[in-house]
């Protein structure tokens, strides 16, 4: 579990989610405020409503995306039997409600064919346990602890996005079925996007900027001191090639499959296996560029701009009862997780595990009306940073900054991919930053 962020029990209100995206030091302002002060004030949590959750999380435990020379575990295809308390019937269509997109990623991991008949990237019983009893702690959470959902499933309620991989919709069909004991009121629909629009994860592949700022990185990683020694130990133990391509990602992709599925493995990986993951996160640490500001804004900024505006919708009194749900879900990658624990500045340095989730909380103060956020990271509290003046006020320090980072950032709303990206110029949509405007604040 993620240790303890601040030591002190304080409260975010709803603004700093995007200002948080746009400064990842913000967490450092925040320690030196001065104790005591309005920022810091403590907030009586019985004064406090819960309106609406949003979880974001990993799929439960799978197979390797790529085996590795020399490997020893046997994925048997007996690790693909569902455990029957996670059946749960649902529908997977387009953001728009028509047809389920193409998914290029499956194709890919079924001509990976795994020792033992599995194919790459596969969800397993251990993983859709994960993702069951994942889903059984947010029942006790806003169903038996606190009466905020209903206890079946209703669509009315709930909204559910995933990227689209197999692993990722069974994982969430698992979640909803510990969450809801496998009972509903109306059809269960995930909705999904195209590969080339998505933004649940960093596009890499369609993204051509965000491609541009990371070309190389990966295989530059390896050559940094100390990443460089550590992994040509663990190549030589392992006897393989010091060319063969295999980095510190593939190595911990599967050394952490392996340990999960108490599968036997190399002696070389079990030895160095907490290495691995350090080195790991060093390497995509340093393909993302640490915490370089507009990489992180293409890598996430998109999403974090869905989430800010889930909320935004919510506190509107404007807003149209029933077009709002009370929680949302959204089935993603560590790819995405890790980007967002840095932007939020809760990232412990681990690689995020299995079935892990990044839940946030809204909350109004009965009294003041004012709105809060609560952040958990694997079910512990994590992030609240407290201000002294409503979120939306524009002497908010928060707002300020935010006013002053987004005019330095260019806003091109290009809808295209890639492919059609033929000058460094163009921007695809899913690395246009965030730009709210101030006017449209409730």
């Amino acid at each position: 579990m993620i240790t303890r962020v601040f030591s002190v029990r304080v409260w975010a209100p709803v603004g700093v989610l995007t200002s948080l995206a746009y400064c990842v030091h913000q967490r450092r302002v925040a320690r030196a405020e001065t104790p005591g002060a309005p920022s810091q004030r403590p907030v009586d949590r019985s004064l406090l409503e819960l309106k609406m959750v949003q979880v974001v999380f990993r799929h439960g435990a799978r197979s390797p995306l790529k085996p590795l020379p020399r490997e020893q575990a046997e994925w048997n295809l007996q690790l693909l039997e569902v455990p029957p308390q996670t059946q749960f019937d649902y529908t997977v269509t387009n953001l728009a409600g028509g047809l389920k997109p193409h998914s290029p990623f499956d194709s890919q991991y079924r001509k990976t064919v795994l020792k033992g008949g599995m194919f790459a990237g596969q969800l397993t019983n251990v993983g859709m346990q994960q993702m069951f009893a994942l889903g059984q702690r947010l029942r006790k959470s806003y169903v038996e602890d606190i009466p905020f959902l209903s206890p079946t499933f209703n669509p009315l309620e709930v909204f559910v996005r995933s990227t689209n991989i197999y692993r990722n919709l069974e994982s969430t069909r698992c979640l909803l079925a510990g969450l809801f004991q496998s009972q509903k009121e109306g059809p269960i629909v995930i909705h999904t996007d195209e590969a080339n629009s998505e933004v649940l994860y960093p596009n890499y592949q369609n993204c051509w900027s965000l491609q541009e700022r990371t070309r190389g990185r990966r295989q530059a990683a390896c050559l940094q001191p100390g990443i460089s020694e550590d992994l040509q130990k663990v190549k030589e133990g392992m006897g393989i090639a010091s060319n063969d391509g295999v980095d510190f990602l593939s190595l911990l992709d599967n050394v952490a499959a392996e340990q999960v599925h108490s599968l036997p493995s190399c002696p070389t990986l079990r030895r160095f296996a907490q290495m691995i993951e350090q080195r790991a996160v060093d390497t995509a640490l340093y393909v993302m560029q640490g915490e370089d500001r507009e990489s992180l804004q293409m890598a996430v900024g998109p999403f974090l701009h869905i989430l800010e505006s889930n909320l935004r919708e919510v506190m509107d009194p404007a807003t149209a009862p029933g077009k709002t749900r009370k929680l949302y879900l959204y089935a993603a990658h560590d790819v995405t997780l890790m980007p967002l624990l840095i932007i939020l500045g809760i990232f412990d340095h681990k690689w995020p595990p299995f079935a892990v989730d990044l839940t946030m909380e809204l909350y109004q103060h009965r009294e003041s009306k004012e709105w809060f956020v609560q952040l958990y990271y694997h079910g512990e509290a994590s992030l609240k940073v407290g201000v002294g003046v409503r979120w939306h006020d524009p002497q908010s320090p928060f707002w300020k900054q935010r006013s002053k980072l987004v005019s330095e950032l260019e806003r091109a709303p290009v809808r295209e991919s890639q492919a059609a990206s033929s000058s460094p110029t163009s921007v695809c949509t899913i690395c246009v930053t965030l730009e709210l405007s101030p006017g449209s604040s409730p």
